[in-house]
């Protein structure tokens, strides 16, 4: 073992009258470990709450969204050939979109419409997993069948209208034929299919799924569509192969990619998670002073030490390490506590679940993503800053001259 080693090791085992100092240490450790936990803690939750709430909105949403200036796409299947054959797109899909009220026999709200081609939708929204006791080929008509029309409601949209699978609903749009009386209302009448449930209060609450003959037919809008949507092998080219998209249909056309349409949300999270990191990283920084005072009373405690092993040969940079080597030592095991302590306690936020969230929030529990690139950041910031932490009083150590130190031994 080195000479610098030996002796930093041997002033942290302090002895009985220096418990004092001793406890400090420990202190500074305890410091260490508790910043670098919170901040891996931080870190994760935010991650993971960020990451959660992108694939639920990418879930019932598509990457890319296709319009044209103007007015609905009249040749969507030319618009949706061409999108299809650029590369790095999985699947296309056209959609109509409308705000419409949708009432029942008991009350009456308003709702977001979504037309959709139940045959080809799967293969661009996820809406398979948040569907209950129904599928999309549900919306279709069933031949000889004189019932009418299948939707599918959000589950809070349902409860607000007070039905159930089976029911029957009307829509009504104010588009309607104007008369001499005034604008007549267009009326149809569907029968509820299923339910959908996402756990995004904004969408449960105010969206329904129908076909899109029966969209098209609502709207009167013969085989056009409000656009079509788009699906990509890897989400974060969306911006990239938007710009692409409108390059190949032309100006008449817009692409609106997923980190566009969100910008003010993600932003927001990301802001947010910055601030936190900032916020918890003081704690490392409040250690990283405990860590000084440590250093600098083992100084004061050792000024005699020091002059002796300076007389005996020792030089200004030996004296130097063995401080320095100390604090490392101080901040590279709070490091390793909290690193093991953080991870652990994402572990198990990860594995059970225990903490609920209340419904304001999109997500029913508090999820939980470790980014190792993150975990490896956290712990290099700690030590290093810990390392700073450390030259002041090794410095003030390798200026002790034996010569006053020992004038009154």
């Amino acid at each position: 073992m080195r000479f610098e080693w030996f002796v930093s090791l041997r002033y942290l085992r302090a002895k009985r009258k220096q418990s004092f100092i001793s406890l400090i240490s420990i202190l500074s450790v305890a410091g260490v470990a508790v910043g670098v936990m919170a901040l891996i803690i931080v870190l994760g939750v935010m991650t993971g709450f960020t990451q959660e709430l992108r694939d639920k909105i990418l879930g019932i949403n598509s990457h890319i969204i296709v319009q044209r200036f103007g007015g609905p796409i009249e040749d969507y299947d030319r618009v949706a050939r061409t999108v299809a054959a650029i590369d790095g797109v999985a699947a296309v899909t056209p959609y109509i979109y409308t705000q419409t009220m949708i009432t029942s026999a008991r009350t009456g709200t308003g709702a977001i419409l979504r037309g959709i081609d139940p045959t080809g939708a799967d293969s661009v929204l996820q809406t398979k997993k948040y569907l209950k006791g129904c599928t999309l080929a549900d919306l279709l008509p069933r031949e000889g069948s004189r019932r009418p029309p299948g939707i599918i409601l959000g589950s809070e949209l349902a409860r607000q209208l007070r039905v159930y699978k089976g029911d029957k609903v009307r829509l009504l749009s104010s588009s309607g034929p104007l008369t001499p009386i005034g604008i007549i209302p267009r009326i149809k009448v569907l029968r509820v299919v299923g339910i959908f449930q996402t756990d995004m209060y904004e969408y449960d609450s105010s969206m329904a799924y129908v076909s899109m003959a029966t969209a098209q037919d609502f709207l009167e809008m013969g085989d056009a569509v409000h656009g079509v949507e788009v699906r990509l092998h890897d989400i974060y080219q969306a911006r990239d192969l938007a710009r692409t998209i409108e390059k190949r249909l032309g100006k008449e056309y817009i692409a609106k990619d997923w980190m566009r349409m969100n910008k003010n949300l993600f932003s927001a999270l990301r802001l947010e998670k910055t601030a936190l990191s900032i916020v918890v990283a003081l704690v490392v920084i409040v250690a990283a002073f405990n860590i000084v005072s440590t250093l600098i009373m083992v100084v004061m405690e050792k000024n005699r030490d020091i002059a002796i092993l300076k007389s005996m040969g020792a030089s200004s940079m030996q004296i130097m390490k063995i401080f320095v080597y100390e604090g490392l030592v101080i901040g590279l095991t709070g490091t390793l506590i909290g690193v093991g302590g953080g991870l652990g306690v994402c572990a198990l936020l990860e594995r059970y679940r225990f903490i609920k969230l209340p419904d304001v929030y999109p997500l029913s529990t508090l999820p939980v993503t470790i980014v190792p690139g993150d975990v490896v950041l956290i712990a290099a910031s700690a030590v290093i800053i810990t390392l700073l932490a450390t030259l002041y009083p090794s410095w003030q150590a390798s200026r002790v001259e034996p010569a006053k130190a020992l004038r009154y031994e």
